[in-house]
């Protein structure tokens, strides 16, 4: 599960300072899109779980991050590779499409 939470303070360390891929979902409780997208982001974070660290953002508490990442509409998943975003895939998409930026992700 991506019981990772990201906020304003971690994020720094979490994200940014991470060597690796991280995918961060950017999320907040009213929103329906965002609920639906959850547990797929959850299954996501079991199936590639060693390889990806996978987390959450809640904008209305984490409102720097979001920002400081233009993000305008939820969700949006963001991709990093070595703290930097790669990929930002905004609105509910299927897992599917999720998994593929993550293997491509992988291999970049």
């Amino acid at each position: 599960m991506a019981d990772l939470n990201f906020t304003d303070q971690n994020f720094k360390q979490e994200v940014l300072e991470d060597n690796g891929s991280v995918i961060v979902d950017f999320w907040a409780p009213w929103c329906g899109p965002c609920r639906a997208v959850s547990p797929v982001i959850d299954e996501l974070a079991k199936e590639f779980a060693g390889k990806v660290k996978v987390g959450k953002l809640n904008v209305d508490e984490n409102s720097q991050t979001a920002s400081q990442y233009n993000v305008m509409s939820i969700p949006s998943v963001v991709f990093f590779k070595n703290g930097q975003p790669i990929r930002t895939m905004v609105g509910a998409q299927n897992k599917e499409d999720y998994k593929q930026e993550i293997e491509a992700l992988l291999t970049s």
